[in-house]
């Protein structure tokens, strides 16, 4: 496997990977689907596919903490309620990052663009998506132990997308308002984050020049884009995840 080491980087560089994390991290705060801007900037600046992606934990973390934190401040997430899911949500995390080290994950891109596009279309023409609280379609227990560590799993293993998938399946399967959604969406996507980072850096795959210069401009990002939700909510939360969609959805056809 071929690897680099984090040595000196042309600031150039490390300039304009601070501001794609920056958008990212923003975009992330939002809707989901930053990983979409930041792992292609890293596999363009000529970093491995399994260092990109450890690298991108890294900097995503501090994306997810900084909106993660606003949205616990501003009480919208009840951590204590919370806790058993985070539990299922880290260990599948854990098991996704182990796996992807030993394995390759291109299988998933032709799953993802079809799970991007059922996103699409719901909060294009679903009326209201997440405006009301609705009756859920499946048990807390469930959402529990099967779906939050599927989502877990897809974090660690690949993770573009990973916050608006958490944030699709409490509106639809749980029938959470979309804010509420969108603020436990952090914290969830926050545990899986820190779950693979420490895998990641356990197996040496960090890159931590150009992780570090990438966290500034999420934890930057994510912030502004927590305070946007709040003071956006559901009407500028749904139209950011269907542009969001459509973007993936036209990354995934070109290449």
């Amino acid at each position: 496997m071929e690897f680099i080491t984090s040595e000196a980087f042309d600031p150039s560089l490390l300039l304009a990977l601070f501001f794609v994390a920056l958008f990212a991290g923003f975009i992330d705060a939002v809707a989901g689907g930053g990983g979409l801007l930041t792992i292609p900037a890293l596999l363009l600046a000529q970093v491995p596919p399994i260092q990109a992606l450890a690298t991108n934990k890294l900097q995503a973390s501090f994306g997810t903490f900084s909106a993660a934190m606003t949205m616990v401040k501003r009480g919208q997430v009840n951590l204590k309620q919370l806790r058993i899911t985070l539990l299922y949500c880290f260990i599948g995390a854990v098991l996704g990052t182990w796996l992807v080290q030993i394995s390759s994950p291109e299988w998933l891109e032709y799953i993802v663009p079809f799970v991007i596009s059922v996103i699409c279309f719901y909060f294009l023409f679903a009326p209201n998506p997440g405006e009301v609280e609705a009756n859920p379609r499946v048990s807390e227990k469930s959402w529990q132990r099967f779906f939050v560590p599927t989502l877990g799993f897809y974090d660690g293993y690949l993770g573009p997308g990973a916050g608006m998938f958490y944030t699709l399946g409490a509106v639809a399967l749980r029938g959470r308002e979309l804010i509420q959604a969108t603020a436990n969406a952090k914290v969830l996507n926050l545990t899986s984050n820190l779950a693979s980072l420490v895998i990641f850096v356990l197996g040496g795959n960090v890159v931590w020049v150009l992780g570090l210069a990438m966290l500034i401009g999420q934890l930057i990002g994510g912030n502004l884009g927590a305070h946007a939700v709040l003071k956006g909510g559901a009407r500028f939360i749904r139209p950011v995840i269907v542009v969001v969609c459509l973007c993936m959805l036209a990354k995934n056809l070109i290449v």
